[in-house]
């Protein structure tokens, strides 16, 4: 919605707004303010209810919203059997390929070490490093990590000066270039080969990088309707469609392991045991990489001319800031006004990561308990197989429950890491007794818990607050920077692991998911049911210098971290006050349309605003009711005086 912030309409409550209303067009004005998804029959918000209350409104939403979509999809089986897999495939996964096709080679990297390792293949080089340099080859890992971060930072920033559509295109170039690096990669001896492997990864890294801000932001923008009035969709399911999206990188993984046993078993000659002579190793290694070349050639295609609307909103926020490249100055007031939301973002994923490459640790102990005397690296494949199944049923319970108002994606987190943090610590202070022949299993159970609960949880949720928390001209950086301290954890594990043993390294994972649970519950705000579009109405207030006349849901305490509660953020909440500044804002955007229009007919209109400009929601009895107060209202301005000033309002 378009408003005024230089004088705007009255603040006090005093004017006589809803007194004007008849029944019907309150019944419009609640229709189009207070949808059925957040208030209930008595406009009351669902954040002001009751906890009984609560769980009565949200279960009776959620059972008719899923009586809805299983309706709908049984609408669309009955008249193509294959349809759904075509929405599913368009609005799930195609977002979500560049992830997916990361999710693949990043794996892939993992996996093909041992390979590399093994006996018969380049144990020399790999494993024992007596004909390549060890800083080389520890190199593999921190090169590749730091590329990622080096992405993460640069191509954030790129993607809110230049726009989101030419960050999804550079992304998916860097990678494609990338994976011909890698799949080319050679040197005239060993060591130069391990050189030129590293560089390649680094330069990968790059373009993976990119895809975390680029793919959040693009898709929770995507998920966001353009008009002024959002849509159900956009209140109910918009983290699941983020989070769908970035599913895609289990099923990345899982491709990865099961495309790498076959490759190995077809140049293996159909063995999986050692020694694997190092021409199956070569073909594995570079085949492996040469088929998600193909698939991010084709991303790059996709991107180019298929997503020609992806920096719509940016755009759109950009025009009512009068910015034109970077918005530095929303930059300052992100970091003023939401700094501590930084913490949480970054530093929850910080937390994360470094559980998330822990969680390495119980595989290799297992295997070795279960499999003394085994040199093949096939156990370890299939195990990781199993892994990754595992962790997809977390990914999919985390979209189904990331949108639920009772669970939702604070708590989701917080369980999360606390459930991560009980899982290492108990076999942390009793590991002999875990890690012996006749408790193994235990030892696996709980392995395979913390990979679910870190889907089902952690993983999933910071990869969408850490675009969710912030406001549109800046949410690629911000996301970038929490990203890139997500992968400074994960770097910090790396290094640190190579200098502890696995019992140590079992007494150190534990309390970064306490500090993970503790930063949430401190400095996350809950975003779950919240209207995207008030948090960029508030957005336009704090950009004008008007943080206190802002009195909707986005500072409702429900939506405020404890600490923006400790400082007073939600002292400014005020339902009856918000409810006729909205009227007043939608009073705003008739009265700019009315303008329009008479620009129009004189000729006068350039079409600059077209995507701005929504004149959907303008019923008969709506524009009647602005008709007959245009001039009672203390908001009333004259519109064609100030018709550019509205188009820089709220939207």
């Amino acid at each position: 919605m378009v408003g005024y912030l230089d004088n705007g309409p009255d603040r006090t409550g005093t004017d006589d707004t809803l007194h004007n209303l008849t029944p019907n067009e309150r019944q419009i004005f609640d229709y189009l303010l207070k949808p059925d998804d957040s208030y209930n029959e008595a406009g009351v918000y669902w954040g002001d209810m009751s906890l009984a209350q609560q769980v009565k409104f949200v279960s009776s939403g959620d059972a008719k919203e899923s009586k809805r979509e299983l309706s709908s999809i049984w609408a669309m089986f009955k008249n193509d059997p294959l349809s759904p897999f075509a929405y599913y495939f368009k609005n799930m996964v195609l977002p979500g390929a560049g992830l997916g096709l990361e999710g693949y080679v990043l794996f892939s990297i993992g996996n093909v070490k041992p390979l590399f390792q093994a006996k018969g293949s380049f144990p020399d080089c790999w494993k024992t490093e007596k004909i390549c340099n060890a800083t080389w080859i520890a190199a593999v890992d921190y090169m590749e990590i730091s590329g990622i971060i080096v992405g993460q930072i640069l191509v954030g920033i790129l993607g809110d000066w230049l726009g989101r559509r030419w960050g999804l295109i550079q992304d998916a170039t860097i990678m494609f270039i990338g994976l011909i690096m890698l799949t080319a990669a050679w040197g005239v001896t060993q060591n130069g080969w391990v050189i030129c492997y590293v560089w390649s990864l680094f330069f990968y890294g790059i373009g993976v990088g990119g895809e975390y801000p680029m793919t959040a932001t693009s898709g929770m923008e995507n998920a966001v309707g353009s008009g002024k009035i959002s849509t159900k969709d956009d209140r109910l399911h918009r983290g699941r469609k983020v989070t769908s999206a970035f599913l895609m990188q289990g099923w990345g993984q899982f491709f990865n392991q099961v495309i790498l046993i076959v490759l190995l078993l077809i140049f293996h000659h159909g063995s999986g045991n050692p020694p694997y002579s190092q021409v199956a190793t070569q073909w594995t290694y570079r085949v492996s990489f040469a088929i998600p070349a193909v698939g991010t050639l084709w991303l790059v295609y996709y991107r180019t001319y298929k997503m020609k609307s992806a920096s719509k909103q940016l755009a759109a926020a950009k025009k009512k800031s009068k910015v034109t490249g970077y918005d530095t100055e929303s930059l300052k007031l992100t970091f003023t006004y939401f700094g501590p939301r930084m913490i949480a973002t970054a530093g929850a994923w910080f937390a994360n990561d470094v559980f998330f490459y822990g969680n390495k640790l119980f595989q290799s102990e297992f295997i070795s308990v279960i499999l003394p005397e085994n040199t093949s690296i096939m156990p370890g494949w299939l195990y990781n197989l199993i892994n990754v199944g595992v962790s997809l049923v977390g990914y999919y319970l985390a979209s189904f429950f990331i949108d639920n108002k009772l669970y939702g994606r604070k708590r989701m987190q917080m369980v999360g890491f606390l459930m991560d943090f009980i899982l290492f610590v108990i076999p942390a202070f009793n590991f002999a007794h875990y890690t012996s022949t006749a408790h193994v299993r235990e030892f696996q159970t709980m392995y395979f818990l913390s990979s679910f609960f870190n889907q089902f949880g952690p993983n999933a949720v910071t990869f969408l607050v850490a675009a969710e928390v912030y406001p549109t001209p800046i949410r690629a950086t911000a996301h970038g920077v929490s990203a890139a301290c997500g992968k400074l954890g994960a770097l910090l594990a790396s290094v640190l692991y190579n200098y502890i043993d696995t019992q140590t390294k079992f007494y150190v994972v534990p309390w970064f998911g306490l500090m993970g649970m503790l930063v949430t519950l401190l400095f996350l705000p809950d975003t779950t049911g919240l209207d995207l579009k008030e948090q960029e109405r508030r957005w336009q207030y704090i950009r004008a210098d008007r943080e206190c006349d802002y009195h909707g849901v986005a500072v409702h305490p429900k939506h405020l971290s404890w600490w923006e509660r400790w400082r007073g953020v939600g002292r400014y909440y005020d339902a009856e006050t918000d409810y006729k500044q909205k009227i007043e804002e939608l009073r705003a955007d008739w009265e700019a349309s009315q303008a329009r229009r008479a620009d129009e007919k004189a000729g006068h209109w350039d079409g600059d605003d077209d995507d701005v400009h929504d004149d959907s929601v303008w019923s008969s009895d709506v524009s009647t009711f602005f008709e007959k107060t245009r001039g009672s209202s203390p908001g009333h301005r004259a519109p064609r005086k100030r018709l550019h000033g509205m188009r820089e309002g709220i939207s």
